[in-house]
């Protein structure tokens, strides 16, 4: 009699303001991976409210949660609160000891780096906290998807997609990628160029920089200084 095969289990870690699209993108596609089986891990199975004011629902508390196969912290503006939760940090070290795929979407990855996961790696996040990865011990690589070993980064967002096509296509082949894909409809033709700060207008980059990220970006480096 053929034993059945166990799943591959797919961890995604959710905080408070959690950008939900670090997590949703990648869970669409993971979720469709042969034999895949996605958990959605917080500290309790209350609703976890995402950085657009809408909550989703964990599948499993820290307590419960399998040991992952694949582990994926999502980025967003509750990260630098985040990084001061030793409940929320032990676990990510925890189930990294002895995942296969250790993984990040934008500034997820200094999650990982308060785990003591980056040290010494190269990794990438979102553009606007390049300069702090440093911080974490790790070397900033101008890529959407970094691969170091077994930890994986990846950029802003939507680069949180084509981390998960590239897994799928390491571990089953790059057909199986492909027909996700076309499954999906991921063919991104977006209306304006740009999207980087290499490929943007420089008075956007600024007028974003100004706006949103140096502030941000100083947030992030007083947690991490706090939590250092």
């Amino acid at each position: 009699m053929t034993q059945a095969k166990s799943p591959f289990n797919v961890v995604f870690v959710l905080f408070d303001n959690v950008t939900q699209l670090d997590f949703t993108g990648p869970a669409q596609f993971l979720c469709r991976m042969p034999g895949a089986k996605v958990h959605v891990a917080a500290a309790s199975l209350d609703p976890v409210m995402t950085d657009v004011g809408f909550g989703i629902m964990p599948t499993v508390t820290f307590e419960d949660c399998p040991q992952a196969d694949l582990l994926c912290l999502p980025g967003g503006l509750g990260v630098a609160p985040a990084l001061s939760d030793d409940a929320l940090i032990a676990f990510v070290r925890a189930q990294a000891s002895a995942a296969q795929w250790v993984t990040s979407v934008c500034t997820g990855a200094f999650i990982l780096g308060r785990a003591g996961l980056l040290q010494g790696r190269r990794a990438t996040t979102h553009w606007g906290y390049t300069s702090l990865l440093p911080m974490v011990g790790a070397l900033h690589e101008d890529a959407r998807t970094v691969f170091d070993g077994n930890v994986v980064t990846a950029g802003g967002v939507t680069s949180g997609i084509d981390f998960a096509l590239t897994i799928i296509a390491h571990l089953h082949g790059e057909d199986v990628a492909r027909s996700l894909q076309l499954n999906f409809e991921y063919d991104p033709a977006p209306p304006f160029a740009g999207g980087t700060p290499a490929t943007s207008p420089p008075h956007i980059v600024q007028a974003m920089q100004t706006r949103f990220y140096d502030d941000r970006s100083a947030e992030m480096e007083t947690a991490l200084h706090a939590t250092a």
